[in-house]
């Protein structure tokens, strides 16, 4: 697979270190992709903002999708503020507070459990008297497993992730009104895939929940779609989106995350220190732990624009962070020339989970933020972090 390259030419001394800096060029061409499934599909594409929520490009999105999908208050309150059209939010639980406001600035509520609904169902239905388009939805958990990381498999056993089938049968069976003021099923099982998992997904939750389609109006299929990589099935999705929709007459809504920021970031840290303990090591002024913690998670490893894999080229290095976790490690990279104090590396695909997830551990500073353009080299650093940003966190 050829990967869409934008960062080859971007001179990173240009922005402080460390600095994510995403290019505007790179989420509109995701975004046109996203665009152009919606269109001929006939489904509705939403952000996901727990996985790029940088609101400085919301009048891109505003161009190109139907709105935003959110995990909570603040993404809602970000989704209605900044980004525009729908709204839509679900969380594993709601607390009341929070949910009073939700029902205010979302057009979708998504609710993880029968025990939920049945506690907010007539908070809910008030709520929708003041605002007709005020619809709700419960997550249903199809029992289908398609990843292959436990920690990101929302199918997993004993997962708290949705309804399953038989307790949706239960709660009907006990209450034939129990579906009252549903309009829709949300499921969500993928991580980073293309489409066939999205098919035998689809397939597990026909066979299971399809006997429900007639008492509802839409389905989200949740996110992890990979739409705008480069070899994602694109014309097939289309396909199935579209026959889909004409076998059941429900409104499908898609909402990725990742797709909508793929290829679009590098995150560029400076080399502080070069040691050795049984191999090179180098120290950089960024951290997996505070700036890319996936790469601790999932586990993962984040390419550098210019290395490669160890002993690939003649100097390896074993490149880890500031703080003081011993596992604080990046991984090992080898490069053609012998790594330098000072100099700059960028690490590439970094716009997605990765701001969002940002900590101030051991009081590291944020990376600043700045938005490039590769088309016409125009660069705006648009937020700097500092001690406050740390201290105001705390008290």
């Amino acid at each position: 697979m050829n990967k869409r390259e934008y960062f080859t030419h971007f001179n990173p001394s240009r922005v402080p270190s460390p600095c994510f800096v995403i290019d505007k060029a790179a989420v509109e061409d995701n975004l046109k992709i996203l665009h152009r499934v919606q269109r001929e599909s006939g489904a509705k594409v939403l952000a996901a903002l727990k996985a790029f929520s940088c609101w400085n490009l919301a009048p891109l999105f505003r161009e190109y999708l139907s709105g935003t999908c959110a995990s909570g208050l603040h993404e809602a309150l970000l989704g209605r503020e900044e980004f525009g059209g729908e709204v839509h939010c679900y969380s594993a639980a709601y607390k009341e507070s929070d949910l009073r406001q939700i029902l205010e600035v979302t057009d979708h509520v998504v609710f993880n459990s029968v025990s939920q609904w049945m506690q907010f169902k007539t908070m809910a239905l008030a709520a929708q008297q003041c605002r007709p388009e005020l619809q709700f939805g419960l997550r249903i958990n199809p029992e289908h497993s398609e990843g292959t990381t436990p920690l990101y498999d929302p199918c997993a056993p004993c997962s708290r992730m949705g309804v399953p089938i038989a307790a949706l049968d239960a709660a009907i069976e006990a209450d034939s009104s129990f579906l009252q003021g549903i309009s829709g099923f949300h499921f969500h099982t993928l991580c980073q895939q293309d489409l066939p998992p999205l098919d035998r997904t689809l397939s597990a939750v026909v066979k299971k929940f399809g006997k429900y389609f007639r008492h509802i109006r839409w389905i989200n299929f949740g996110g992890g779609h990979h739409i705008s990589r480069e070899d994602y099935q694109v014309d097939d999705l289309i396909d199935m989106l579209k026959n889909f929709q004409a076998n059941y007459d429900l409104q499908v809504y898609l909402e990725p995350g990742e797709a909508v920021a793929i290829r679009s970031g590098v995150l560029v840290a400076e080399v502080l220190d070069i040691t050795w303990n049984s191999m090179a090591q180098a120290i950089l002024d960024t951290s997996a732990t505070c700036h890319m913690p996936d790469v601790l998670e999932m586990p993962y490893r984040a390419d550098i624009l210019g290395a490669g894999l160890p002993d690939e080229f003649a100097h390896t290095y074993r490149l880890g962070g500031m703080t003081c976790l011993a596992g604080d490690v990046i991984g090992d990279y080898s490069f053609a020339q012998p790594l330098q104090i000072g100099q700059r590396l960028m690490f590439d695909d970094m716009a997605h989970y990765t701001m969002v997830k940002t900590t101030t551990f051991n009081g590291i500073n944020l990376p600043a933020i700045a938005v490039w353009d590769s088309r016409t080299n125009e660069l705006d650093i648009i937020r700097e972090f500092g001690y406050g940003d740390f201290k105001q966190r705390l008290s």
